[in-house]
């Protein structure tokens, strides 16, 4: 289905033309016409499946054609990575639909503070927000969502794995009882039904099933012994000098600082994001590595979610991730566009519990490659030994774990051109 079949009108679609967008994809398809339907929307989808535009176009699509000075839109999202991601796609989108948006989000600036309390304040169209800093602007009382008409939280398990249940219920009640509810998670675990049951009203349900990685990347994986993970990611590196985009994951902030100084012991120029960082250092480092002047960047899961950089080539999982899907958005960072990537797991014998769980997911075997000889030997796979579950778990095993404005003109010259 192509976009001109959807509805939606002139303003938006001469930002997609402009954009390249064309065959809208399945949770497009079936999103766009029922919010435009004014239904509410509890929708199962991950990264990579173009929910942003699925939620957000429809919404420009109504609040163009009835400008307004109030914030009618409040977009809710879980770091500050989306956040920035979601606003300036939405920037994007409406070009030339003259709708304003504003992001809010910890670790600015005073003169960037200013900035969200006038916006929230006075109105923007759109608001896109991290749940935490949004509370602290509805703490000092001058927030206006009295005219808010779409609340859309976007990646709602991910809250919700946060802890911010009570900060999105706070959030809630300023706002009108009579307002759509569009809410997106790429999980539909209990807790998100409960939280539908609670907010939405007789909702249109999507579940558009977690997608297999791209068949465009070679995946492989490493039974290291920990003290071997670092001599391996250099040599990983090493080996592959056409590879100008390598994004390394870890599980903790603790084991990011020691990734960096093992790959910058080999004179490569390294970045770490991680919650520790302040939000211009953070973002200093995404723009050096989209710019490909950094070659390396070494993140925690904030950005399994939240990165929108072209071109990556591989992906390494410095430890295995904790929730079998948080391995499909990691490696989904390669391959995409009908790319081709590559995506290297290092398996010690505590984390092979979990990986065996990512190959059930993802119903596919990855091979498993014993670390060089100069550097020792390798466990053996056995996963029902692994501290984390299987049948031969003993005592002390754990659990698993698991902007500016446009005219109408511009739509005529969009279909000349067509």
């Amino acid at each position: 289905m192509t976009f001109d079949e959807l509805g939606l009108n002139d303003l938006i679609q001469d930002a997609l033309y402009y954009m390249g967008f064309e065959k809208a994809t399945p949770i497009q398809e079936q999103a766009i016409p029922a919010i435009l339907d004014k239904r509410d929307l509890l929708a199962c989808a991950q990264t990579g499946t173009g929910k942003t535009a699925a939620f957000i176009l429809p919404v420009l699509n109504e609040l163009s054609e009835r400008p307004s000075k109030r914030t009618r839109c409040v977009v809710i999202a879980p770091t500050r990575e989306l956040v920035i991601q979601i606003d300036q796609q939405i920037q994007a989108f409406s070009y030339f639909a003259g709708v304003g948006t504003i992001p809010v989000y910890g670790g600015t600036s005073g003169k960037e503070f200013e900035q969200e309390k006038k916006a929230l304040a006075h109105g923007a169209d759109i608001v896109v927000a991290t749940p935490g800093k949004l509370i602290t602007h509805l703490n000092f009382k001058y927030t206006d969502f009295s005219q808010v008409e779409y609340l859309i939280l976007d990646e709602a398990d991910r809250m919700l794995d946060m802890g911010f249940h009570d900060d999105i219920m706070r959030i809630v009640k300023h706002m009108p009882k009579t307002r759509q509810n569009l809410l997106f998670s790429a999980t539909m675990p209990p807790k998100i039904r409960s939280l539908s049951k609670a907010m939405l009203n007789n909702p249109f349900e999507i579940s558009i099933a977690i997608s297999k990685p791209s068949a465009g990347i070679l995946q492989a994986a490493y039974l290291t012994h920990d003290e071997q993970k670092a001599k391996l990611i250099r040599k990983l590196i090493n080996d592959k000098p056409a590879y100008k985009s390598i994004l390394v994951f870890s599980s903790t902030k603790k084991n990011v600082g020691t990734i960096v100084r093992a790959i910058s012991k080999q004179g490569y120029e390294v970045a770490a994001v991680s919650s520790d960082l302040d939000q211009k250092e953070r973002e200093a480092a995404l723009r050096s590595f989209k710019s490909k002047q950094t070659r390396v960047i070494v993140a925690t899961d904030v950005l399994s979610r939240g990165i929108d950089v072209a071109d990556i080539n591989l992906v390494i999982n410095y430890d295995v991730p904790r929730d079998a899907e948080d391995y499909v958005h990691r490696i989904g960072r390669t391959a995409r566009a009908d790319t081709t990537g590559v995506a290297i797991t290092l398996i010690n014998q505590d984390d092979m519990y979990k990986f065996s769980k990512i190959e059930k997911l993802i119903e596919q075997e990855i091979v498993k490659l014993k670390v060089p000889e100069e550097m020792g030997t390798s466990p053996e796979w056995n996963p029902k030994k692994s501290s984390y579950g299987g049948a031969g778990r003993g005592k002390s095993g754990g659990k698993s774990g698991g902007r500016s404005g446009g005219n109408r003109n511009k739509s005529n010259s969009r279909n000349k051109k067509r």
